[in-house]
């Protein structure tokens, strides 16, 4: 008998594990793609279409704002270009000082000169000296850059960023803002090369819910199939539908901590913190100092969001039809992160989505609203405490119990869509090999 093997979740990690290796792939929802998928809304109304109407008169939006893809190597995008067509994008983002009302380019240590010369001389001399502990984020952002860009910017976006963990969190994902002191003083003096992981990204033309499909269309995908429990020791899975299914090994692509919840395991007294993301689609008339970039870190928002991201700069196809020559209108997408798990009421988030459009209309980025629509994300940023063995811990026990957790969520750290498309690539075919 043949063992039975299944794959849990029909994200992008899910879908490539399901391709490569034929496995059944369960997932909660009716349509593939998790919170890397697109959907489209046409102005005045506020149900969710997932193909484009014939008329092409809806905003493109994505559930989880905007996923680029980034740091592909050539076989992972060799692999995408089997089912969509991709088109290539070089990265503008920017940080807005709202109360200098002034826009740096991204990163900001590298961008001095657009700065008060006597705090671009001041950062200089700080990233140039600190010493201290690497044991928070906090502290690693003050030896880093310094006190002076850390009370400008890196402070008070990364209390938005991290939902206030940033002062008791250990350092993570260094290489989204990489420190390079010759590279500041290029940048104090004239301009220089753009850096980090996104600087330039692809992009499916058809959208992201097409790439999910295409590749859900060669994978047996079981919709609307969601897990309310594991049982580890009998080797069950139980469904919210009440109908069970045995197992011999699992790939799952869940979320660490929802896995070892479903199934009772326990990793330690104290498991590593996550935040959730509110985030808010709006498609709006463009205003007179909506900015080109593709997005912008927020510092200072009376909202409490972090970054604003304009779909429509990087692509006028996320526009409805009769905008894309003329551009008169903006798609944005916003995120505010919130403490793990504390989701505002349905009048919270009603007001938090007011307070937003007033906010962009003030900041003069947006003019009247056509469309407002909000997802909820649950765990949208994994951290870590200082010194915390509980990933390495609960992902052995699940290991030990076969349950392999693979992709981001389930392997609690950052990454993009390509590489969690490559880890599901690479554990689907290696199981199909002994099942």
């Amino acid at each position: 008998m043949s063992n039975q093997v299944f794959v849990l979740g029909a994200g992008m990690t899910g879908l490539a594990a399901g391709f490569a290796s034929g496995l059944p792939v369960f997932e909660a929802a009716a349509e593939p793609g998790g919170i890397c998928s697109s959907y489209y809304m046409q102005p005045g109304r506020s149900q969710r279409l997932s193909k484009v109407p014939k008329d092409g008169e809806a905003y493109r939006f994505e559930i989880g704002g905007g996923h680029w893809i980034f740091g592909g190597n050539s076989s992972i995008l060799h692999f995408l270009k089997r089912f969509v067509a991709l088109k290539e994008y070089h990265r503008r983002s920017a940080i807005y000082l709202k109360g200098q009302d002034l826009f740096v380019p991204y990163p900001i240590q590298n961008h001095l000169s657009y700065l008060d010369k006597k705090i671009a001389t001041q950062a200089l001399v700080e990233m140039n000296s600190q010493e201290g502990s690497n044991q928070t984020m906090k502290q690693w952002l003050k030896k880093s850059f310094g006190e002076s860009l850390c009370g400008l910017f890196f402070y008070p976006f990364h209390d938005f960023y991290t939902a206030g963990l940033f002062d008791r969190i250990a350092p993570q994902d260094a290489y989204k803002s990489p420190v390079d002191l010759n590279a500041a003083i290029q940048g104090a003096l004239s301009g220089t090369q753009p850096v980090g992981y996104n600087a330039t990204f692809v992009y499916p033309q058809e959208g992201l819910n097409v790439l999910a499909q295409r590749i859900g269309d060669s994978a047996d995908i079981r919709f609307d199939k969601r897990i309310n429990k594991i049982d580890l020791k009998g080797r069950q899975l139980f469904f919210e539908d009440g109908t069970t299914q045995s197992y011999d090994k699992l790939i799952s692509t869940l979320p660490l901590n929802e896995v070892l919840q479903m199934s009772g395991l326990a990793a330690g007294n104290k498991s590593d913190p996550y935040t959730s993301v509110l985030v808010l689609n709006i498609g709006a008339l463009r205003a007179d100092r909506c900015p080109d970039d593709h997005w912008i870190y927020i510092p200072e928002s009376s909202s409490g969001f972090h970054r604003v991201g304009f779909y429509s700069n990087v692509d006028r196809e996320f526009l409805p039809a009769s905008s894309h020559k003329d551009g008169k209108r903006v798609g944005i997408y916003v995120e505010r992160a919130f403490p793990g798990g504390r989701r505002p009421s349905a009048q919270q988030s009603k007001q938090y989505a007011e307070d937003v459009v007033e906010e962009l209309q003030d900041w003069g980025f947006i003019a009247d609203p056509e469309v407002i629509d909000s997802t909820w994300l649950e765990v949208a940023y994994t951290w870590s405490w200082p010194g915390s063995t509980w990933k390495s811990v609960a992902i052995e026990k699940l290991n030990d119990a076969n349950v392999f957790q693979v992709g981001r969520y389930a392997g609690w750290r950052f990454q993009g869509i390509a590489a969690s498309i490559r880890d599901g690539l690479l554990m689907g075919s290696a199981l199909k090999a002994i099942v």
